[in-house]
């Protein structure tokens, strides 16, 4: 849905105050409303005892609402690592893990082994836990766990629950944190992100961003395009779908890479078991949903319906390998032979800051909701909307239609976001990475980003898996991206490139980004 850009709807005189890409780079101009925030002096300290004393943390004040910022102030924390040599060094280069609601204050700590020399002799790495977000004023709604529990299937005989479940989550939200919901926006952080810029002393940032970062990222090169340096966008977000078409888009990639397991999976029966042929795969697939329907499998200590394996089986499907085991591992179990536990996929992380006030075990789901349902306007309100493209959409895509379409929460948010969303439509110079079988922000996704950042060239991985790629695996993405962060040259045109095998199955390196876990588990997010 195209979205009006925020210039057209506010008068001049607000807009000053509202949009700090219209004041100077540097706090040192007499009459900015915001001289208070961009000429803070961070008192860096340790971020926790058990880290390395070159990792540094900080508490800096942004204005709760960018139109008055003589108003309330909310805390963001923010992180350092000075990788960079004083000869070679370019700036600084902020990062986000995704989300909404992804804490990025760790990231320098990981990346800074992670990204090649190269690239970390040029900047000192920033992370900054995102507005709301773990050590940032986080927001709280209060929320049960059963409440966190979002990827709901369409069901006639429990869509009124599901209603009741939307409403109550929106209400709880408003109950804890009221007219604060209305600023907790992709918009306002990227506001945070050129307070922090100013904060450093930078005229310009690089960023590496991730999956909902890609979209924080652009949202910045919109609004503050004379700031934005060497932007790398890892897996994007479609600006044009933000966000019920992002979540719906959800089902679009689990359709051709459940098509593609299959595949895979039936060349491998003699380790799998689960089929000779594709047909036979998924046939095995949708008998063991049928069972789980009419008495749920134990696996892994939780007991899965039918909904269940469907729900969780996407995320299982980021890579081949992972959801033919996952898929070997539950048809053992519904057998009836003892299957054993899965070993955790989730990725190491470096010690949580100690600093700032605790977020409540909901701030995640929280966040995610606060940024999802206050940045758009277009939410449809009437529940029977989303029982009919549920219905439409579960039929149309079998394995995660309905999650995608059903009720939400926005549908009853009370806060309206305090902007439009932004429309992205810029020639700010970026570099879009993307796998081909990311069916989290799947390929088509990557190409609306590319789309809206018409300065911007995209490298596909062609055969990549799963969600994230530079610094994430080893790809042939690896080498334009670091290309393009030491040089600022973008690659002449779009490049497709393919990993070799022996590279590829060295797997996945363990950063700090959010990923689905898959079966027996869902997961949400960007």
């Amino acid at each position: 849905m195209r979205t009006r850009p925020f210039v057209h709807v506010l008068a001049a005189s607000t807009l000053a105050a509202l949009v700090p890409a219209l004041a100077p780079a540097t706090a040192s101009a007499a009459g900015n409303p915001l001289e208070p925030y961009l000429g803070q002096k961070p008192a860096w300290h340790r971020c926790a005892d058990d880290t390395p004393a070159s990792y540094r943390c900080a508490t800096i004040k942004v204005p709760l609402d960018y139109s008055r910022p003589d108003g309330k102030k909310t805390d963001l924390a923010i992180s350092r690592m000075k990788t960079s040599t004083p000869a070679e060094r370019r700036g600084v280069l902020l990062l986000n893990p995704g989300g909404p609601g992804g804490p990025g204050i760790g990231m320098p700590l990981s990346l800074a082994t992670e990204l090649p020399k190269s690239v970390t002799r040029k900047y000192d790495l920033i992370g900054f836990d995102p507005r709301g977000v773990g050590r940032s004023s986080p927001v709280t709604c209060g929320l049960t766990g059963k409440e966190e529990s979002w990827e709901r299937p369409y069901r006639d005989e429990t869509f009124t629950r599901d209603v009741k479940w939307a409403r109550t989550v929106a209400e709880k939200c408003d109950k804890e944190q009221g007219d604060k919901l209305r600023h907790i926006t992709t918009r306002n952080t990227a506001r945070d992100m050129d307070v922090i810029r100013a904060v450093l002393g930078e005229k310009k940032i690089s960023y590496l961003g991730y999956s909902y970062g890609t979209y924080l990222g652009a949202v910045y090169t919109q609004m503050f395009p004379r700031r934005a340096d060497r932007f790398v966008l890892d897996s994007s977000v479609d600006p044009e779908r933000i966000w019920r078409g992002m979540i719906q888009i959800w089902a679009e990639g689990a359709e051709p890479a459940f098509t593609r397991w299959s595949e895979w999976t039936a060349q491998r029966h003699s380790t799998y078991k689960l089929g000779k042929t594709p047909e036979a795969v998924r046939k095995t697939f949708w008998d063991l949903v049928a069972q789980a329907d009419r008495e749920p499998i134990e696996l892994d200590g939780q007991k899965l319906t039918g909904d269940d394996i469907r729900g969780g089986i996407r995320a299982s499907l980021f890579t081949v390998r992972e959801g033919a085991e996952a898929i070997a591992r539950l048809k053992k179990a519904a057998d009836g032979a003892p299957a054993r536990t899965g070993e955790s996929a989730a990725p190491s992380r470096p010690s949580r800051p100690a600093f700032g006030s605790a977020a409540a075990p909901d701030n995640g789901t929280a966040a995610f909701w606060s940024v999802v349902c206050a940045d758009t306007r277009n939410w449809p309100r009437d529940p029977e909307q989303y029982r009919s493209d549920a219905l439409r959409d579960k039929a149309k895509y079998p394995l995660y239609g309905d999650f995608g379409s059903t009720i939400k929460p926005c549908a009853f948010w009370k806060k309206e976001g305090s902007e439009p969303a932004t429309k992205v439509d810029n020639k700010v110079g970026a570099l879009i990475l993307q796998n081909e079988w990311d069916s989290q922000t799947p390929l088509a996704s990557g190409r609306g980003m590319h789309r809206a950042m018409k300065g911007s060239r995209m490298v596909t991985v062609a055969g990549g898996e799963g969600h994230g790629v530079y610094g994430y695996t080893k790809s042939c993405a690896d080498k334009p991206a670091t290309g393009y962060l030491s040089t600022g040259r973008l690659p002449a045109q779009d490049l497709t490139c393919r990993t070799p095998a022996a590279q590829r199955e060295q797997g996945f390196k363990k950063l700090p980004l959010p990923a689905p876990s898959g079966l027996p588990g869902t997961t949400n997010g960007f």
